[in-house]
């Protein structure tokens, strides 16, 4: 690692005990700081990771947050869930503090040559191309970020030459300090976030610290196609380069084709790595299939355009399941994609008023229930041989899971009991 005395002997205060918080607790006092956490929740999900806190000299404060954590600190580490106008954010600037998120301190630390992935749509897919492009060159190279383990958990894996790969979100970037990718890439801007941002242009802001410390040797990577990313001003000292959606590519696959010729990979291997992607986990992911009827888990569709892209990918009729935390977004914007194709929507969780309300114009049934098995049982009893049950949520998980990660596991779940279920039945 680079810098590994920096932390030394300083006091950390973490806010926010999710993975990455965790994580970065671990990292930090392993090398040499005097670390304490706090989380506002007390609950089964915070305790659980307390255990993954692998230190007992690391100080655990759950269910508050004392302003003397933050007083005391020398630097606090928000996690991204934490908002901005948060108690622990208000005292940080009070107090003159340091504030970072978790990604600028394990850049601080980290030798290996930074890809950064942002976007409102397709980050998954697009880092995990990436990695996958860079190991086919029998590269080191290490996929994380808001895709596998967080940045602070490899970090001290990582040696010069490698290559780390991140799935970047806004809400990292908006604490971000000297974070400096040798790559940058920014895929689409779409409305969301909106319960976390006032507008559009705040969100972007957001988005377009990802090159904000990028000089003359860094890469720029932009969606030539997207008419939102493209209204917006950019003010860059690095190089841009643009991508298009290219015959026989889809969007997702032509930025990795420019990344790829920015690292001067073959075409021919970058083909062959599209070729034999089977997808990702809780995206388009078929889960079983019941009866003639198809249960899919789009989990990580936290958005409408997300969303529109899975209905757009799906030939049969769909019984939607969706519904989350609101983001502030319009979910009208999926009606004409769900036009004639969706036959009837099951909708979960805090917004599901504000979806219904939405989607009343769209022509098919709505139905409002408690829980993801209720929508998964009723979702089944409504399909024909040949419907498609389409888990693509358009809100983030918050409510009701700890990530969508958590939520797909439970739709597989409550899908495979349902396939066991039947099968019993004859």
């Amino acid at each position: 690692m680079r810098n590994s005395e920096y932390f030394k002997n300083k006091k950390v205060t973490i806010v926010g005990l999710a993975r990455s918080g965790v994580a970065c607790a671990n990292l930090l006092h392993r090398l040499g700081a005097f670390v304490s956490v706090t989380d506002i929740k007390d609950d089964a999900q915070s305790r659980q990771a307390c255990t993954k806190l692998c230190f007992s000299e690391i100080t655990v404060e759950l269910g508050k947050h004392s302003q003397d954590l933050i007083k005391q600190a020398d630097l606090v580490v928000i996690s991204p869930g934490v908002p901005m106008d948060s108690l622990c954010v208000n005292w940080a600037k009070e107090f003159n503090k340091l504030l970072i998120s978790e990604i600028e301190v394990a850049s601080i630390l980290c030798p290996a040559q930074i890809i950064a992935v942002t976007g409102s749509n397709g980050k998954t897919t697009v880092a995990t191309l990436i990695g996958k492009v860079l190991a086919a060159t029998q590269k080191k190279v290490f996929v994380c970020g808001n895709i596998g383990n967080p940045f602070c958990a490899e970090v001290e894996k990582m040696r010069g030459g490698d290559f780390v790969v991140l799935e970047v979100s806004s809400f990292q970037l908006e604490t971000i300090k000297d974070f400096k990718p040798a790559i940058a890439i920014i895929l689409n801007l779409t409305p969301n976030h909106l319960d976390r941002y006032n507008n559009i242009q705040e969100y972007a802001d957001a988005k377009k610290r990802i090159f904000m410390n990028q000089d003359q040797g860094d890469f720029l990577v932009l969606n030539a196609d997207d008419q939102l990313l493209n209204s917006v001003p950019f003010n860059l000292k690095s190089k841009v380069i643009f991508f298009t959606k290219q015959e026989g590519s889809n969007p997702n696959q032509s930025a990795v084709i420019a990344v790829g010729r920015i690292l001067e990979v073959e075409l021919g291997k970058m083909q062959k790595v599209f070729q034999e992607f089977k997808g990702i986990q809780h995206r388009l992911e078929e889960v079983a299939e019941i009866n003639g009827v198809k249960f899919i888990n789009d989990s990580k569709a936290t958005t409408a355009d997300s969303a529109i892209w899975a209905m757009s990918n799906i030939s049969s009729p769909i019984i939607l399941i969706a519904g989350g935390r609101h983001k502030g977004i319009d979910y009208r914007v999926i009606l004409d994609a769900a036009k004639d194709k969706v036959i009837h929507a099951f909708l979960i969780g805090e917004a599901k008023d504000i979806i219904a309300a939405d989607l009343k114009a769209g022509g098919f049934a709505i139905e409002k229930v408690d829980t993801l098995k209720e929508a998964v049982t009723k979702a089944y009893l409504s399909a024909r041989p040949g419907y498609a049950v389409l888990l693509s949520p358009m809100c983030s998980s918050y409510d009701m899971f700890t990530d969508y990660e958590e939520r797909g596991r439970v739709f597989k779940r409550i899908v495979l009991d349902l396939v066991q279920e039947v099968k019993s039945h004859g």
